[in-house]
């Protein structure tokens, strides 16, 4: 019988999905204000905020303008929507609307920042120092710089995911043709949830001489990112990772202290002070300027609802399971991730088993791969252990009713595969797996 089958056979209705995949019929009614599928992936993408969807609806219909369009009255009302928007943004990292560039996304706003910079500033160095638990949308920028000529150093991460700041300061080169030009670390993991100490290394780049871009998409709107006390020089974030429209992000460029320069990737109208030319998305830029201005108001509030819902799930889950752990530093965490080991199950088993429930077992740019998170593995996990990770994000929707199915589904499940382990069995005998000597086939 296969892991699946154990899951489903057990009284609950089963039935086939339009793609093939096997979903399992939750027995007996639901809990109240629980709706299947249940959402608690938000690291991946945030449900659209009804306040921002109506903030946007007019510039669908009636107000259409471009808004390059300087010379009538249609152009006018969208720059002026775009302008509160750079407003409302500006506001919540605490910078100047002139300092706000709108782009696709952040993953654009990543290639912007990080080739736009190395372009710019190659006669003075060709040095870029970032970390290994980066998102793809870095590292790959990286890795293409690198086969440009670039030289790239890839700073590890301690087991709970934090650089280390003694690395980073060996790593900054000071002068000659390898001197460092820009450092590029995510101000939060978008799988372990860890943030880093921005202020610190933003602090460290200024004392050197050197440029400091984050990728802020899983921080901004969720705590409190402010890039002056931060000392951020470049920052990138992105509308769907709060409540926001998707295919819309923005690149803050610092205008003073110093005077950041970029070289344009995208080559037209000019638009955009010249960095990134193409007819401007004023729906999704008035749509991510609203959710700015939501997320900024309730930041606080929210972040302690998130915390506390966590907090609980940890607990819950931790009081009925043995072998679980936590991944990375909670300390310096995301008010509203949880990233768990379930040790002796297989995560893609145990994904099948909840699939009324929206987790991931890594980001959503690798979840086509069956191969082990590199971000945990980069933590020193072992690929067992790596495989048997869930990530759980929890977010502005998220009910504490949500919190209990999700954990006694977990629970439920997890006890159902370790029953068909016999990994789980011979560790509960006390036998030190370490010392097995396994047959070789």
């Amino acid at each position: 019988m296969s892991n699946q089958e154990a899951i489903s056979g057990n009284g609950s209705g089963s039935q086939m999905s339009n793609s093939g995949m096997i979903i399992t019929q939750a027995k007996g009614p639901l809990p109240e204000g629980v709706h299947l599928p249940l959402y608690m992936d938000n690291h991946a993408t945030t449900p659209l905020d009804p306040r921002v969807l109506d903030a946007m609806m007019p510039y669908f219909t009636n107000k259409f303008g471009n808004a390059a369009s300087r010379n009538h009255a249609f152009g006018w009302e969208a720059e002026e929507a775009v302008e509160n928007a750079r407003a409302q943004i500006g506001k919540l990292i605490n910078c100047t609307p002139k300092e706000i560039i709108f782009t696709s996304g952040a993953t654009e706003s990543n290639n912007l920042a990080i080739k736009g910079i190395a372009e710019m500033y190659r006669e003075k160095g060709n040095h870029i120092i970032t970390q290994v638990t980066e998102h793809k949308a870095v590292l790959d920028t990286c890795k293409k710089l690198e086969k440009m000529g670039y030289r790239v150093t890839y700073l590890p991460v301690q087991a709970d995911g934090l650089i280390d700041m003694d690395d980073l300061k060996r790593a900054i080169v000071k002068d000659g043709p390898d001197k460092t030009i820009l450092v590029t670390i995510m101000y939060a993991n978008n799988e372990i949830g860890v943030v880093q100490p921005i202020r610190e290394i933003g602090k460290i780049c200024h004392e050197a001489g050197v440029l400091f871009h984050t990728d802020a998409v899983q921080a901004v709107g969720k705590i409190p990112v402010d890039v002056q006390a931060d000392n951020i020089d470049v920052l990138s974030l992105s509308a769907h990772k709060i409540y926001g429209p998707k295919g819309v992000g923005a690149l803050y460029v610092r205008r003073r202290n110093p005077r950041v320069q970029i070289t344009e990737q995208i080559n037209g109208g000019g638009h955009e002070r010249g960095m990134r030319s193409g007819t401007l998305n004023v729906p999704g830029i008035v749509g991510l300027g609203k959710a700015c201005e939501i997320a900024g108001a309730e930041m606080a509030t929210e972040a302690e609802r998130e915390r506390e819902l966590r907090d609980y799930l940890r607990h819950k889950l931790e009081s009925n399971l043995d072998y679980v752990q936590v991944n990375g530093n909670m300390e310096h965490h995301l008010p509203g991730n949880l990233n768990m080991s379930f040790v002796y199950v297989e995560g893609e088993s145990l994904l099948m088993g909840i699939n009324d429930i929206a987790v991931s077992s890594g980001s959503a740019c690798t979840s086509a791969t069956l191969e082990p998170s590199y971000v945990l593995k980069a933590l020193g996990l072992g690929d067992e252990i790596a495989h048997s990770s869930i990530r759980f994000g929890l977010g502005r929707f998220n009910t504490k009713a949500e919190v209990d199915y999700v954990a006694d589904k977990i629970i439920e499940v997890v006890q159902k595969l370790r029953e068909l382990s016999p990994l789980y069995e011979m560790v509960k005998e006390g036998i030190d797996l370490s010392k097995i000597e396994w047959a070789a086939h």
